[in-house]
């Protein structure tokens, strides 16, 4: 059985006329014959009764008119899909992200492309740390990543904003009244941190400013996400640099407190394969330089993958 044959099929069906239905296919009356005959010898039973006044179906002829009628809508729907697609209207995006500057992003993100283009479906890969998105935006494995420069080569970005970092503490430590610290103040206090493993920025600026500030931080317990983090600082196991975005999350026993050095600490993007063909990122990022005005000019730079949010 031929597409072509049902759509012949529910012309003449729905007409009950051959020469009404050949017109509305824009084809000869007798190619149309030809096909219905072709259907019949196919399914080896009369579709329509032919007499020289009038056409009608049979019933096998009304058995077959529901499966034919979905067989044209499931054919009609696979035909918007596939030009859907090529628009860029629909299709799947794959996202790397990873910390709380990741979550608020692709929040609004994900909301605005849902309201735009809800044939597009945003597959959302959480706790991938910008030093693992960019691994997985060069290899293939994502479409879009939350990532800091300098990338890989082949990867454009689009800067989000300036990430600045704070301290956590427990709140009944003795400094946790304090509007403010200096990194210096903090030698010799027990930090929790991510895993090296991770390529997460933020361990990579608390090294940095502690050994701008003269000393090696001690890393007592090791966390594989920003509420782990933060629940272990909440049971004074330790203190930890976060990014200021987590100070919307309220977890008992833990004060937010400004660090003196911990401003403009890195630059926070989302970066994509400069080579991907997809529409449908193509799509999401109109939105994301809608929503996402970037701040300063974006820049390409050598591959340091250890670096992450």
């Amino acid at each position: 059985m031929e597409f072509r044959q049902v759509t012949a099929f529910l012309a003449v069906a729905e007409e009950l006329h051959f020469g009404r239905a050949a017109e509305r296919l824009h084809i000869a009356q007798p190619a149309l014959s030809q096909m219905i005959r072709a259907l019949e010898r196919d399914l080896d039973v009369d579709l329509f009764e032919r007499t020289t006044r009038r056409v009608r179906l049979t019933p096998a002829g009304e058995a077959m008119l529901e499966p034919a009628v979905a067989i044209g809508t499931q054919v009609d729907g696979a035909r918007r899909i596939a030009r859907a697609a090529q628009q860029g209207l629909a299709g799947r995006v794959r996202i790397g992200f990873g910390g709380t500057s990741g979550y608020s992003i692709l929040s609004r993100l994900a909301r605005e492309a849902g309201e735009r283009h809800p044939g597009i479906s945003l597959d959302l890969q959480p706790q991938m740390y910008c030093g693992e998105a960019a691994i997985a935006l060069r290899d293939g494995e994502t479409d879009l990543a939350i990532i800091s420069p300098p990338v890989p080569a082949g990867v454009e970005v689009h800067v989000i904003r300036q990430e600045s970092v704070m301290i956590a503490m427990p709140s009944g430590h003795e400094l946790a009244e304090r509007e403010s610290v200096s990194m210096g103040e903090l030698a010799g206090q027990p930090f929790i941190s991510y895993a090296p493993s991770h390529g997460s920025q933020v361990r990579e600026v608390m090294m940095r400013l502690a050994d701008d500030a003269g000393f090696l931080p001690q890393v007592v317990q090791e966390a594989p996400d920003p509420y782990s983090l933060l629940a272990l600082v909440g049971a004074q196991v330790g203190m930890a640099v976060v990014v200021e975005s987590s100070d919307h999350i309220r977890i008992d026993g833990v004060r937010y407190v400004r660090l003196a050095e911990g401003g403009d600490s890195f630059t926070l993007a989302l970066g994509w394969r400069r080579n991907n063909p997809s529409e449908a990122l193509a799509r999401v990022l109109d939105i994301v330089r809608t929503i996402f005005p970037s701040p300063i000019a974006t820049r390409r730079g050598p591959s340091n993958l250890a670096r992450g949010c």
